[in-house]
Formats: structure tokens, C-alpha cells, sequence
């Protein structure tokens, strides 16, 4: 029986694996002893990612819950699935949910392209300082909080600011509406976009530039390329798989348009057009005290969010490009 046992090619296999030796664990000990400032250096970030980021996720819970905050997680009575098929009962999400596509729409389609542009053109720039102050510049904005910058756009666009001013006095048009038009409202949002996000955007875009070889360029100049030629075959195939990249992450947020922008634009004059997703959450969630409702909806815009990613990252792939993962 033990000669069936050691001569049987499964039991061969296994004691043909391969093991660790002690001294390879003692050389990982060492070098964790010897690296440890750089973890030390690394564990405040992944402090903040537990804590904030990965223990929250257990109150998801609530979700499949009529949660009372009396009765807390453990006595709150479960109902499954109840909420998740409220999302698509209520007449409110169906339009929320519009309006949040929409703007994420018009941010990928406007506001993300800005960015590759605004890139491209500083790499063009020959002269050195005069290219890091237009940087310095264009990424200022990104370092100022969205209640400056809302506050910004209401003091230019007030019915008296300075844009109405200038229609009037020199085309004689009235005061427009801006703040208060449910028209102007998402074309608004997406120029705040533009404003504050897009010289922040370049750095990412500007550092794949810089692993261009000069001898492509070089090499265009000798088969005679104008500038346009030399960005459209060679800069831009440069930045292809960046480009691709970022806007697969992009679609992953794609039902997260910003809490904090839309709900300081938010009046009561562009609520049906403005209201998305993150302030329904908000004002069904805190404000009217239904947490299990409007976790479930921040729920379902997670797992969206994640499905988009993989589709997208596995379209990705079918075309030959790397992905994210």
C-alpha cells in the first residue's frame, strides 16, 4: 500500500513541488526590515483607504434593509430586494437617472478631449518659460474648491454681472437668465468642468509626451511634414493608449457627476433638469431619512460603474490595446 501510495503520479507531483526555503523567507523578512521607513511612509494612505474607503462598505447592508437607526444593522427588518426595484418604479430615478447620463455625456464628449488639446498645444511650445507659466496657469484653478468656483460663475453671471452688462451695453440685448435658465444649466456646469479640471488633465497627457523620441520628429521633418502632420501621426498614436485608458476609468464614474458642483448650481428654477443621481441620494438619504432607499441607489451606481469598466476594458483589449488590467 505504501509503494501504490509513493509510486502514484498525483503523490509525485506533489512532493516534486517546489518549496520556499528558509532562507528566501529570511531574506524578505530582512528586506521588509530594511524598506520599512518607505511602508511606514506608505501606511497613511492605506489607512485612509480602510477606514474610509473599505470598512464603510459594510453599512451597504442597509441597502437590503428597512433600516431604523433605533434598531440599528442587526434588528433592522430585512426585505431583499425591495429597494433595488423601487429604483426602477419611481418615476423620480428614471429622471435623475437621465439627467446624470446626460451630463456625463456632455463632460466625456466636451470636456474630456480639452485636456489632450490643451496638452498638445503646450507640447508645441518651444520656448521653456514662457510654457511653464501657461502651465502654472491653466493648473490653478484645479487647487481652488468648487464652492470658489460656483461662487466665481454666480458673481459673472448674475442678472447684473459682468456678462449681462456687457450684452447690454454693447448689443442691447436684456438680462439673461443664466443661474436661473434650466437651458443654460448643464452648458454651465460643463464650462466649470472645462475651467477647473482640464490644465490638471494635461499632466497626465504632457508625461506620455515626454517618451516621445525627438527622432520621430526628426525623421518627419526630413520627409517634409508640416506641424499638423507630425501631430496627427505621431503625437497623437503616442497617446493613444493613455487616452484610452483614462476614459475607461472615466466611464467607471460615469454616473458620478460631482455632488459638490451641481448641488450649489442647483436652484428651485432647475431642479428637474439639474437634480442627478449623488444630490437625489442626498436629499432622499439625509434629508427625508430613507437611508436604505438611497444606499441601494448608490449601490446600483457602483455596480454600473463597474460593469462599465470591464466592458469597456475588455473592448479595449479586443482592438489590441493593453487596458487598464
Amino acid at each position: 500500500m505504501k509503494d501504490l501510495q509513493t509510486n502514484h503520479p498525483g503523490v509525485e507531483k506533489l512532493q516534486n513541488q517546489p518549496k520556499i526555503p528558509v532562507k528566501a523567507k529570511k531574506k524578505i523578512g530582512a528586506r521588509l526590515w530594511k524598506e520599512r521607513y518607505l511602508y511606514l511612509l506608505l501606511l497613511p494612505g492605506l489607512l485612509y483607504f480602510i477606514v474610509y474607503r473599505y470598512i464603510p462598505m459594510a453599512g451597504n447592508i442597509i441597502a437590503f434593509q428597512d433600516f431604523s437607526a433605533f434598531q440599528g444593522f442587526i434588528h433592522s427588518e430585512w426585505v431583499g430586494m425591495k429597494h433595488f426595484k423601487t429604483i426602477f418604479e419611481d418615476k423620480e430615478v428614471v429622471r435623475v437617472l437621465w439627467n446624470t447620463l446626460y451630463l456625463s455625456f456632455l463632460q466625456i464628449v466636451f470636456a474630456f478631449p480639452v485636456s489632450i488639446i490643451l496638452a498638445i498645444m503646450l507640447n508645441e511650445v518651444r520656448n521653456g518659460t514662457f510654457k511653464r507659466i501657461i502651465q502654472s496657469i491653466v493648473y490653478l484653478p484645479h487647487f481652488l474648491s468648487w464652492v470658489v468656483v460656483v461662487g466665481i460663475a454666480t458673481i459673472i453671471l448674475k442678472s447684473n454681472g459682468i456678462v449681462n452688462s456687457f450684452l447690454g451695453n454693447v448689443f442691447g440685448m436684456e438680462a439673461i437668465a443664466f443661474l436661473q435658465d434650466p437651458q443654460w444649466f448643464m452648458p454651465l456646469i460643463v464650462l466649470e468642468v472645462i475651467w477647473k479640471e482640464s490644465g490638471w488633465g494635461t499632466i497626465i497627457f504632457l508625461a506620455a509626451l515626454s517618451g516621445i523620441s525627438p527622432t520621430l520628429y526628426e525623421a518627419a521633418d526630413v520627409d517634409g511634414a508640416n506641424r499638423w502632420r507630425k501631430i496627427w501621426h505621431i503625437t497623437l498614436p503616442a497617446l493613444r493608449s493613455t487616452i484610452i485608458i483614462l476614459l475607461i476609468l472615466r466611464l467607471g464614474s460615469v454616473l458620478d457627476v460631482g455632488f459638490e458642483q451641481i448641488y450649489l448650481m442647483l436652484t428651485p428654477f432647475t431642479m428637474e433638469v439639474g437634480n442627478v443621481l449623488d444630490t437625489f441620494v442626498y436629499f432622499k438619504g439625509i434629508q427625508n431619512s430613507d437611508f436604505s432607499f438611497a444606499t441601494a441607489v448608490g449601490l446600483f451606481k457602483s455596480l454600473i460603474g463597474l460593469l462599465l469598466i470591464v466592458g469597456a476594458n475588455r473592448l479595449a483589449k479586443k482592438f489590441g490595446d493593453e487596458g487598464v488590467y
